[in-house]
């Protein structure tokens, strides 16, 4: 008899290795599945705004990466709560988390500008950018309507509260997999690029409607554009992963958080079945045939593992919503297993060992025990580095070389 209902996920017909670049945005989920990831050493991304549940204002942050948005007014503002006095308020984006607020616009918005420039730098060589969705409930500014990503504990009078609808959420997926591929193609077709080879800008349209309040919404926009976002002749391919978190809102009420993730799951379908059935070719400018994008959009089922494989609350935190340490190492398993060749893997578990080596605690470096394990440390780094394609150990190398023996 089987007790364990365990899902049955493909391996994907693309590989993460040590030279792969991997991004991450979205919920807290997304913060997690990333420290698995970065703290065996792979070159990540991780929510460079900060986290961000709803689909709408990852959507309107990826849009700023990808058109080297500078932030400003109306965007930034200062702390209006009453209890705080104007000269000590600071100053937060209602793009962005608390994490990137600061005590002054200058310098909120030097932090915002600087995330924007490092993070599309990273995206244009990104391999993998994994998309983990938490909450179809998006909050919208009342004098605008156009949805925020943090409320930074403002009036809750200045905002709406709703659920978008499916259709809703699939142009925001829509517009993430547009703008993830103009951040390739102009990586590609920049003269400054090793990969570039002529390729024309990716068309991508300055003003976005999908972050905004339903009533102003896309309305009937084509369903699907992906011309231009392919170089002539040779491409670096993007992989785009979305995924469901599988943290539960429930403040949202349980009936009404089961809705939301069941919308934010219908979505994505759509957008994977529009993408599916887009024309495999096109004529470019010169009438050559050439294929017509280097994306793959794909769903990684994180929510399904947690709902069908760890349905015990053993696998919870103490609050009985987050995940524990434990689901999240599973479900980094479960995803080397679908996403690493078996090579891979087995230099994960190297990587592993080599970790747990590096976190010892040196009590005192002047006794030849430390500096024998120091001087294995340091041949065993560079052992590991030689081993292992892409991978980078010179934090952990630099810091044990800084001991003094």
């Amino acid at each position: 008899m089987d007790f364990f209902t365990k899902i049955d996920i493909p391996a994907a017909h693309w590989q993460i290795d040590y030279n792969s670049r991997v991004a991450f945005f979205g919920s807290c989920f997304a913060d997690n599945i990333s420290a698995q990831f970065k703290t065996r050493k792979f070159k990540i991304l991780a929510n460079p705004f900060g986290t961000v549940y709803n689909p709408l204002s990852i959507a309107m942050q990826i849009k700023a990466i990808a058109n080297g948005k500078k932030f400003g007014d109306p965007e930034v503002f200062q702390d209006m709560r009453p209890d705080i006095t104007r000269d000590s308020a600071p100053w937060h984006c209602w793009d962005a988390h608390g994490s990137l607020s600061a005590a002054t616009r200058e310098e909120c918005i030097a932090q915002l500008d600087k995330a924007t420039i490092q993070a599309r730098d990273f995206l244009q060589k990104a391999d993998v950018v994994f998309i983990t969705l938490g909450t179809a409930f998006v909050y919208f500014l009342k004098g605008s309507g156009v949805a925020v990503s943090n409320c930074h504990r403002q009036n809750p009078n200045l905002f709406i509260r709703k659920m978008i609808s499916v259709d809703h959420v699939a142009e925001a997926l829509k517009s993430i997999v547009r703008d993830l591929q103009k951040i390739k193609c102009d990586w590609i077709a920049s003269p400054g690029s090793h990969a570039s080879l002529g390729a024309s800008a990716a068309r991508n349209d300055e003003q976005d409607y999908t972050a905004r309040e339903p009533a102003h919404a896309l309305g009937n926009r084509s369903s699907y554009d992906q011309q231009s976002y392919v170089s002539q002749r040779e491409r670096r391919e993007l992989h785009i992963v979305f995924t469901v978190s599988p943290l539960r809102h429930l403040s949202d009420g349980a009936h009404e958080n089961t809705l939301s993730k069941a919308t934010l799951q219908l979505a994505i379908e759509k957008v994977m079945r529009e993408i599916a059935t887009a024309p495999a070719e096109f004529r470019d400018d010169n009438s050559r045939t050439v294929p017509n994008t280097a994306t793959t959009v794909s769903y990684s089922p994180s929510y399904e593992i947690v709902m069908d494989e760890l349905r015990d609350y053993r696998f919870y935190d103490s609050d009985m919503i987050h995940l524990s340490k434990t689901a999240e190492e599973y479900i980094f398993e479960r995803m080397a297993e679908t996403y690493c060749s078996k090579e891979t893997r087995e230099d994960i578990h190297k990587v592993e060992k080599f970790m747990k080596m590096a976190n010892h605690r040196i009590v005192n470096s002047q006794i030849p025990a430390s500096r024998e394990f120091i001087q294995k440390f340091l041949a065993q780094a560079t052992e590991l580095e030689n081993q292992i394609a892409g991978l980078d150990l010179s934090a952990e190398r630099q810091r044990f070389a800084n001991i003094e023996i």
